[in-house]
């Protein structure tokens, strides 16, 4: 199975209407195909969404609306270096949580030690390979008791749900990456969801400088109205997406790799990757081989996720992939 973008050719054509449309009216920024998407996103996720040129800028956005600026923030290694990166450009400081073998995401065992131990503002979360973190429920129930801010990565996790529940709607905030390799791209893009309104109303502002009051401090972080209309088509697109690579995961795939990531009850995967803990011949790799705490220099022992990094691969598994 070969690499594709999960695009319908029959949707080119709404996609080109919506594309007329904008170049007709002259409103090619902060139009309603932006509005549109949102709108979309949050009918999907089930909490208010706002769109951004990144999903870099959606982080930030979040993390300075809960001023944890000089702050220690929390997140797991076994992700990509955006995570840790953003808490650094946040102005924070970053350590690392160990994650668990059998979902390799957050441990909420190791993740309690570290809170003793760093006492931090916040915590990020990663939703791995399209599922959902498996100990989410704990987690989000041990931030809100010890009053961290939870933050959720789900740039992984599109259509994923748990019992009908979506990811970024646990946390303070979710963001989504709509990158080109993504199960929705955009090419480039992003999302933050949220059920905090004044976090909403904030992320408006400052991914436009903070217009029109310059209250907020923000910076350009604005989707275009191009690349908002393809989100409005393949948002459409997600249920049909989702729903083929289940069944072709669980028709082709699963007989084959028993030693799959096992879902637990009632847990929806947007099968952003297949992994298997045994090696499997023309993989596509593995999810993370390099642990962010080892690029970054950091002397921590995370034995989880030094196993997680050498015993995974992952099958191809994309939307009509040929």
């Amino acid at each position: 199975m070969r690499f594709t973008i999960g695009f319908e050719k029959e949707d080119k054509s709404k996609l080109q209407r919506y594309w007329d449309d904008i170049i007709e009216t002259q409103k090619w920024s902060e139009g309603k195909y932006t509005a549109l998407f949102e709108e979309k996103w949050a009918a999907i996720s089930g909490v208010d969404s706002v769109a951004f040129s990144s999903w870099g800028g959606a982080a930030l956005a979040a993390m300075e609306y809960f001023d944890i600026k000089g702050k220690t923030v929390l997140c797991p290694s076994n992700t990509f270096m955006a995570t840790p990166l953003s808490i650094l450009k946040a102005g924070c400081n970053v350590e690392f949580v160990d994650c668990n073998r059998d979902d390799l995401c957050m441990s909420y065992d190791d993740l309690k030690e570290k809170i003793e131990a760093f006492d931090p503002a916040a915590v990020w979360l990663v939703h791995i390979g399209g599922h959902i973190a498996f100990q989410i429920e704990e987690i989000a129930e041990l931030c809100r008791k010890k009053g961290i801010f939870l933050f959720e990565d789900c740039a992984h996790a599109h259509g994923a749900s748990w019992n009908r529940k979506k990811p970024g709607s646990w946390g303070d905030a979710g963001i989504y990456s709509f990158y080109a390799t993504k199960t929705v791209s955009t090419g480039e893009g992003g999302m933050l969801v949220s059920k905090n309104s004044g976090l909403i109303e904030f992320a408006k502002k400052y991914r436009n400088y903070g217009k029109f009051e310059y209250k907020v401090e923000g910076l350009n972080y604005r989707m275009s109205e191009f690349t908002a209309a393809i989100g409005c088509v393949q948002a459409d697109r997600l249920e049909d997406i989702v729903n083929w690579k289940n069944e072709y995961a669980r028709k082709e795939l699963d007989p084959r790799y028993p030693n799959k990531v096992d879902l637990p009850e009632g847990m929806v995967s947007g099968y952003y990757k297949y992994i298997v803990f045994d090696p499997i011949e023309k993989s596509t790799g593995k999810v993370y081989d390099q642990l962010c705490h080892k690029i970054m220099g950091r002397d921590v022992d995370l034995l989880n996720s030094e196993w997680v990094a050498q015993n995974h691969w992952c099958v191809p598994l994309y939307y009509k992939g040929i």
